[in-house]
């Protein structure tokens, strides 16, 4: 089986029986997703989307959270992983997006990684979600997915999966890709045990070839 041949039958599966394969972050809007985003870093989003409700409630946009002190950020989120660092990241990326952007979420890789606490995944992803763009956010999920089923030869990081996965995906199907592989590591290709026994993938999945 070539390489494009296992990116047909797997895509072609994603896109038969998942078609509407989306976020499982809760927002409202561009600037609720760029938070949960950069709460989501090494955290679930079960977790992110039990805090995050209260959190908006008391700072809807860009300009409340910026004029809030990182104390003030803190206490809505503490139940977060790393909750100290991501106040103070927090409250940075409001005040930027105030100074710099007019309290709107840009809409650039570029730009976006401009802003505290947010790296080219969590850029990734806005671009993606919000603006329609072609960008594939890696995180463990897709690293780990990607390089098991063999969509991957030998990445070495999320920056060397993304270049690999964008030279085979379609560029229509790049940003509901990112869905497909993080819901299927989530759910079925977990990082200890994954569940070979139920993946509808194992005819085309490099791993399960050599159990």
């Amino acid at each position: 089986m070539t390489k494009k041949e296992r990116y047909t039958h797997i895509l072609n599966y994603f896109e038969h029986h998942h078609p509407e394969a989306e976020t499982e972050l809760t927002y409202n809007n561009s600037f609720e997703l760029l938070v949960a985003v950069i709460l989501s870093a090494q955290c679930t989003d079960k977790r992110v989307n039990m805090v995050t409700p209260v959190l908006f409630k008391h700072f809807p946009d860009a300009e409340t959270m910026a004029a809030a002190s990182v104390d003030e950020i803190f206490s809505y989120m503490k139940s977060i992983s790393y909750p100290n660092n991501k106040a103070k990241h927090l409250k940075g990326m409001a005040q930027l997006l105030v100074e710099k952007f007019n309290s709107e979420v840009p809409s650039t890789i570029e730009e976006l990684q401009s802003l505290p606490g947010v790296g080219r995944k969590t850029a990734n992803v806005i671009t993606s979600v919000v603006f329609n763009q072609p960008s594939m956010a890696v995180d463990t999920h897709v690293f780990r997915v990607s390089a098991r089923l063999g969509l991957t030869t030998n990445a070495k990081n999320p920056l060397q999966t993304e270049q690999q996965l964008m030279k085979f995906i379609p560029t229509h199907q790049v940003a509901i890709a990112h869905h497909w592989l993080i819901l299927h590591g989530r759910y079925v290709c977990l990082a200890r045990t994954p569940k070979c026994e139920i993946c509808p993938l194992i005819a085309w999945c490099k791993y399960y070839s050599k159990l």
